[in-house]
């Protein structure tokens, strides 16, 4: 049986299911959602032979007209040349404003399909069908959509709920080793920032371990997905609270930007910048030498990169000053006082900043 986790937003609430297999549930689940009519697949090439065929059988199966737009697989192509392309397929498949868009892949094809299905027509409705781990655990889950600009990562963007999240995990046996690990870190963050037990847990399992472990990654995706479905009920539009999902993320997102959206999965970057937030959090709040080196342990043993990478600190530097979550000219960061327990809207002095990414650089 599915796991189901809801998202409290009054009459905007919607589920998250969780379970093996439920993929082959995707028609009638997006029928009691309120799907009717026309629907537009949004899938990437790298999934799109795997479960798109089978994803528009079922969806025509429960009386929907549906078309399918492939994108270029990779955090790439979240830009505006691609949106468009969405757009022109909404178009040329005769979506209204009763129709859907529905995002069959990771973490980019769901704020780039959520951010066309924001803003076409004004707002269509919006399903997330998550194959990544990344994406079932954090960003499919909150209704935060965008594209990228040269300048930035997510500096184009709107909130959006899905009506429906649907997280198949048998979905995870066909995702390369790298990018399994990669969804870890967002994982790893809820740990941090919300739930220690996370981390206990994730100490008795290696990389290979867990993929073979459903029942566990099961675990770890429904406790995720209730911590962040938590936090988005008490602040769905980041006024507050919600920034503590940033833990790691404000030099992990300059990482992606500064080494050109390739060399580094998003879990990766985040893996780094939680390293780097976790020493300024020694610095500058109570969090222990002992907490730091737990984090590292257990990001290392899931196979996720620790060491800062060779990139200019200045270029750095200058990507977090765009940061979109910047306020009154200042940069602020997520630090830990324990795991657990974080604070979010830190500022912190520039020459800290440098000082804690030269002290770990290689």
């Amino acid at each position: 049986m599915p796991c189901t986790c809801t998202v409290d937003l009054g009459e905007r609430s919607y589920p998250i299911q969780i379970g093996a297999g439920i993929l082959e549930t995707v028609g009638r689940e997006c029928e009691s959602a309120g799907v009717q009519g026309r629907a537009l697949v949004v899938a990437d090439s790298a999934v799109a032979n795997l479960y798109a065929g089978r994803v528009q059988e079922l969806l025509v199966s429960c009386g929907l007209t549906v078309a399918t737009v492939i994108i270029p697989a990779g955090e790439a192509s979240k830009n505006h040349t691609q949106l468009i392309k969405i757009y022109d397929a909404a178009l040329a498949a005769g979506l209204e404003r009763s129709s859907s868009i529905i995002a069959l892949g990771g973490g980019v094809i769901g704020d780039l399909a959520g951010y066309a299905a924001a803003t076409y027509l004004r707002g269509v409705r919006f399903v997330q069908l998550p194959t990544t781990l990344l994406a079932m655990v954090d960003s499919a889950v909150g209704g935060k959509t965008g594209v990228n600009l040269p300048q930035g990562k997510n500096l184009i963007g709107a909130f959006h709920q899905p009506s429906l999240v649907v997280a198949d995990i048998d979905c995870l046996a066909t995702l390369p080793q790298r990018e399994f690990a990669a969804g870890l870190a967002e994982v790893i963050k809820y740990g941090v920032i919300a739930d220690p037990k996370i981390i206990t847990l994730l100490e008795q399992y290696d990389l290979a371990a867990l993929r073979s472990h459903s029942e566990v990654m099961e675990q770890l995706i429904l406790r995720s997905c209730e911590m962040k479905a938590d936090v988005v009920r008490r602040d769905e539009r980041e006024g507050g609270l919600r920034a503590i999902l940033n833990f790691g993320h404000t030099l992990g997102h300059a990482i992606e930007q500064v080494s050109g959206y390739g060399e580094f999965l998003h879990g990766e970057a985040i893996s780094i910048g939680m390293v780097y937030a976790a020493r300024l959090s020694e610095r500058l709040r109570s969090f222990s030498s002992a907490s730091t080196d737990r984090l590292l342990r257990v990001l290392e043993q899931v196979g996720l990169p620790t060491t800062y990478p060779a990139l200019s600190w200045d270029e750095l530097m200058a990507a977090m000053q765009r940061d979109k979550k910047k306020q009154a000219g200042e940069v602020g960061f997520v630090l830990a006082d324990a795991l657990g327990s974080v604070q979010f809207g830190c500022v912190v002095p520039s020459e800290i900043l440098r000082e804690v990414w030269e002290s770990g650089s290689v």
